[in-house]
C-alpha cells in the first residue's frame, strides 16, 4: 500500500508553478512535497539525495531541459515516477516524453484534480495516460502514418535540434547532454538534411512554425 503522504518533488522554473502545487497539495493532504529545484540539474540532485515517489517535471527550463535529463533521471531513480507537467500541448511531446521514460504526461491547462489524480496512480507504480495521449499513442500504430518531420527524428536528435532551434552554441550542448564538440556538428548536417533544412536559422523558424518552443 502506497505511504501517506506521497513524497513530492516539483522541478519547474516559474515560481508561481512550485508555489502553486506545493499549497494544493498541503490544502489536499495526501502529497507532500518535499523537495523544489527550477532546473534539470537540480532535477539530477533531486534524486540522488532525497527520497521521492513522484518527481513533476517542467520541459522548458534554463540549461539541460526535461528532455535533456529526464533519461538521466530514470536511470539514477528508476523507482521514482515522473509527471512530466508542461505548457505544450500533448501532442507536440506526450509521446517523446513517455518514450523517454516519463510515467505520465499532462499540460499545465488541465485541472489541478487531474494532477493530484495523475501523482497518486505514477506513487503506486503505474503509469497515468490521459485520454488524450491514449488517443496520441494510437495514432503511433496507425498502419498509414502520417508524420512531420521531427517526429521521426531519434529522441537524442530531437534533443540536440531543440537547442539549436534555441540558439545554443555547439560547445553548450555538448556540456549539457555530454558530448563532443564533432559529434554536435555531426548530428547537426544529420538534422539539416532529415528535416530538408540549410541552416540553423531554418532549424529555428521550423522549430517556430511548429510550436516546438515557448
Amino acid at each position: 500500500m502506497q505511504r501517506v503522504p506521497i513524497r513530492a518533488g516539483i522541478v519547474d522554473d516559474h515560481t508561481i508553478v512550485r508555489t502553486a502545487l506545493r499549497q494544493f497539495f498541503h490544502d489536499e493532504g495526501s502529497v507532500r512535497v518535499v523537495a523544489e529545484s527550477d532546473n534539470g540539474r537540480g532535477a539530477i540532485d533531486m534524486v540522488r539525495n532525497t527520497d521521492l515517489d513522484v518527481l513533476i517535471l517542467d520541459i522548458a527550463m534554463p540549461g539541460p531541459s526535461g528532455i535533456d535529463v529526464i533519461g538521466m533521471l530514470r536511470a539514477k531513480a528508476p523507482d521514482v515516477g515522473i509527471l512530466v507537467l508542461s505548457s505544450h500541448p500533448a501532442r507536440q511531446y506526450a509521446v517523446t516524453m513517455i518514450r523517454l521514460g516519463a510515467s505520465g504526461y499532462l499540460n499545465k491547462q488541465c485541472e489541478p484534480r487531474e494532477i493530484l489524480d495523475a501523482v497518486r496512480t505514477i506513487a503506486t507504480g503505474h503509469r497515468y495516460i490521459s485520454r488524450e495521449v491514449t488517443s496520441l499513442l494510437a495514432e503511433q500504430v496507425d498502419s498509414i502514418p502520417a508524420h512531420l518531420p521531427h517526429e521521426l527524428l531519434s529522441d537524442r536528435e530531437f534533443q540536440v535540434f531543440l537547442k539549436l532551434a534555441r540558439g545554443e552554441r555547439s560547445g553548450e550542448i555538448g556540456n549539457d547532454l555530454s558530448l563532443s564538440p564533432k559529434t554536435v556538428s555531426a548530428y547537426r548536417y544529420k538534422l539539416l538534411d532529415k528535416l530538408g533544412l540549410e541552416s540553423n536559422s531554418d532549424l529555428t523558424r521550423y522549430a517556430i512554425q511548429n510550436r516546438l518552443l515557448d
